[in-house]
């Protein structure tokens, strides 16, 4: 397997007020094509900024970020633009959906920014939906799903345009313990499938389902073990 991710002494930090905030303190570690790791944590340890670095969402203040054999610093706002849209996949907690766009057209809606034509938007994000048990449920809005449908709904969307890595930052914490694990059950299908998935959460049942588990304390890793047992 090929190194997909390398991250070396990255430092994050940041002003608030007059005070310095240090969220991430020399965090180095590297990611395999085709693992499934889970980064916990406490709030405040670090994890969702760590996610942030690796999803090019934000900045380190220091160190390098090596991804797909690319120097992230090396990289334009285009190209970064671009390695979101087509190479990372993201789903959070708050599903991110927009409200007034039927399930087709938010999953869809990554497709418009790679211009990909009409007719192929649809035919692409229909079998996604069907491949997350949504066909059903094309036509409704946000607010006529679930929690669990939503959170389907943004996975869809997540892996419309074939992204090699999937971020999820406690993609179950706004759901209960029986649509988290059906959510859980669809994340080790697209891991079957050989995506790299990079799991945020807090929750030790849900980071169980992983197979390295990467614990922060104080914005520094504290262990970084593979889980000998993983649910599924």
């Amino acid at each position: 397997m090929s190194e997909v991710i390398n991250l070396k002494n990255i430092v994050k930090n940041y002003k608030v007020g007059t005070q310095i905030v240090r969220a991430l303190r020399s965090v180095s570690l590297s990611i395999e094509e085709g693992e499934y790791v889970a980064i916990m944590g406490a709030s405040g340890s670090g994890k969702s900024t760590l996610m942030n670095v690796i999803g090019c969402l934000d900045t380190p203040t220091s160190g390098e970020y090596v991804l797909n054999n690319q120097k992230v610093s090396d990289l334009s706002d285009d190209e970064l633009a671009e390695i979101r849209n087509r190479k990372i996949g993201f789903v959070f907690q708050t599903f991110n959906l927009l409200p007034r766009n039927t399930a087709l057209e938010n999953v869809m809606l990554p497709l418009i920014y790679a211009g990909v034509k009409k007719t192929e938007r649809i035919k692409k994000a229909e079998r996604m939906l069907v491949d997350v048990g949504l066909a059903d449920r094309v036509e409704h809005k946000p607010n006529e799903l679930s929690g669990g449908q939503r959170q389907r709904v943004a996975v869809a969307r997540a892996l419309i345009n074939n992204p090699a890595i999937l971020l999820a930052d406690e993609p179950t914490g706004n759901l209960d313990s029986k649509i988290s694990e059906e959510i859980m059950q669809l994340f080790a299908e697209i891991h079957k499938k050989g995506n790299t998935i990079i799991l945020v959460t807090h929750e030790e049942e849900i980071a169980e389902h992983a197979h390295r588990i990467i614990r922060l304390k104080d914005g520094e890793i504290e262990s970084d073990e593979k889980n000998q047992n993983p649910i599924f």
